[in-house]
């Protein structure tokens, strides 16, 4: 049987290095600096800054907890519909290098009981759900570090 395919779930978030490294991809105005995530190339989001140039930039792979909350409900597509529905933890990190903070599932396995504030947490991915090809769809996802 051939190996599963995978792909982003949604394109142009992260980025796989040589290494096999993952990062995730953001923006970041020239004028002032700031970053942003998810990314885009223009409209920076600073509002004390009137720039429209935005690079698209790798980020730091490690930060720190910021908040975190356990989600008890189904969201909606494209999360796939699991019967039994499994509560996920989500943790919004801090990310070391540049000060921005990034939403994102924390690994199936790890709840919010097993989180902290200020906790240093890495990137990674994980499967967020399988198409209709056959085609595992990932994200990125947090995990302890």
């Amino acid at each position: 049987m051939p190996a599963a395919s995978s792909q982003p779930a949604i394109d142009g978030w992260f980025a796989t290095d040589d290494a096999g490294a993952t990062h995730l991809i953001g923006g970041k105005c020239t004028q002032c600096a700031t970053y942003v995530f998810p990314p885009r190339e223009n409209n920076c989001p600073n509002p004390a800054c009137d720039s429209d140039t935005l690079d698209l930039v790798p980020l730091s792979r490690r930060g720190k907890v910021w908040s975190y909350t356990e989600n008890r409900y189904l969201p909606p597509a494209p999360y796939p519909k699991t019967d039994p529905f499994e509560p996920f933890a989500i943790a919004a990190v801090e990310l070391a290098e540049e000060g921005l903070i990034v939403l994102g599932k924390v690994v199936t396995g790890t709840l919010a009981a097993d989180l902290k504030v200020g906790m240093e947490m890495e990137l990674t991915t994980m499967t967020l759900y399988t198409d209709d090809e056959g085609v595992e769809r990932t994200t990125h996802a947090w995990r302890i570090a």
